[in-house]
């Protein structure tokens, strides 16, 4: 099935009406509701920054900003608090509150349901204050998961067919979505869900990033399998999004050779989880192959390149 019959049959087959409403059983089981972080008992956090230094710009000029209007060098590379303010105000947990039957944590960017589906990773060479890696992004402690070491943004760069932005960039973070975590509540419709919310997640995210003068690209064609073999995704529940460029640097990373498979233990989501095979089958349907496809789709999509044209949003 080609891509656009099968966007055009998940639309059809997840939108309401009053006649699906009413037929569907489904009902909310608060005992079987997720959690909404991804956590990694067995690795060590490596803690940001707790107290972040204020910006002088306010929020509303920052979210009006783009990229190219911010000052940009041709080297910037952003350190561990610059980074860690870009993850607090984009996914971070801005307030917490407690009452009898637990506690609800508020977030720097809304979701559907508040049930946070979309994680942040870091795919990075030697920062100030942190080594070359890849990182997971844990909200609930504000701390970073070392998955692999080492640069791996050569990968990402093949991934994505050499994008400019991906290629220069001493940063990438990575959006992925768990699809249960949002289909508990929301079941097949979920995978609309994952682009709703990343967009309020990467407004907060492009205001933040631009305001440390790190000129945020966001990418959205990219090798999916490659990227999500990377991260270590499981892709039966486990979808990447988007790459999202931060600074730049004056020589591209070295090539890297295909890095072997990781698993890595994590806390379950919820007492059981229910399968909906049209997520899975949409992203697939969505998702590219190679580099090469997501360079030939990008040349097909967008006009000839221009600063932040192509493949960024």
């Amino acid at each position: 099935m080609k891509r656009g019959d099968a966007a055009r049959a998940y639309h059809e087959a997840t939108k309401h009406s009053e006649e699906s409403l009413r037929r569907n059983p489904h009902h909310l089981d608060f005992e079987n509701q997720p959690l909404p972080f991804k956590i990694y008992p067995t690795l060590e956090s490596i803690p940001l920054a707790p107290e972040l230094p204020a910006l002088k710009s306010p929020a509303f000029r920052a979210l009006s900003l783009r990229g190219d209007e911010a000052e940009r060098t041709e080297e910037r590379v952003p350190d561990l608090t610059a980074l860690a303010r870009v993850l607090y105000l984009s996914a971070g947990i801005t307030k917490r509150r407690r009452f009898a039957g637990g506690e609800t944590f508020f977030r720097a960017a809304p979701c559907t349901g508040a049930l946070y589906h979309i994680d942040l990773y870091v795919v990075c060479c030697a920062l100030p204050g942190l080594p070359a890696g890849v990182y997971h992004f844990g909200p609930q402690d504000f701390g970073l998961r070392r998955l692999r070491s080492g640069d791996h943004r050569a990968i990402l760069s093949e991934a994505c067919g050499r994008e400019p932005s991906i290629a220069r960039a001493p940063a990438i973070l990575v959006s992925a979505s768990t699809y249960w975590r949002n289909a508990w509540k929301y079941q097949a419709r979920a995978y609309r869900h994952c682009y709703w919310d990343a967009g309020t997640l990467h407004a907060n995210l492009l205001g933040a990033a631009t305001t440390e003068s790190l000129a945020p690209r966001i990418v959205t064609g990219f090798s999916d399998r490659d990227v999500e073999q990377l991260l270590g995704l499981d892709p039966a529940k486990e979808g990447a999004l988007t790459l999202i460029a931060l600074g730049r640097t004056a020589v591209e990373p070295p090539p890297r050779p295909k890095p072997p498979d990781i698993s890595f233990e994590t806390a379950p989501l919820s007492r059981s989880e229910v399968d909906y095979p049209a997520i899975r089958e949409m992203h697939a349907a969505s998702s590219l192959s190679s580099g090469a496809d997501a360079e030939a789709w990008r040349q097909s999509t967008f006009e000839p390149e221009a600063p932040g044209a192509p493949g960024s949003v």
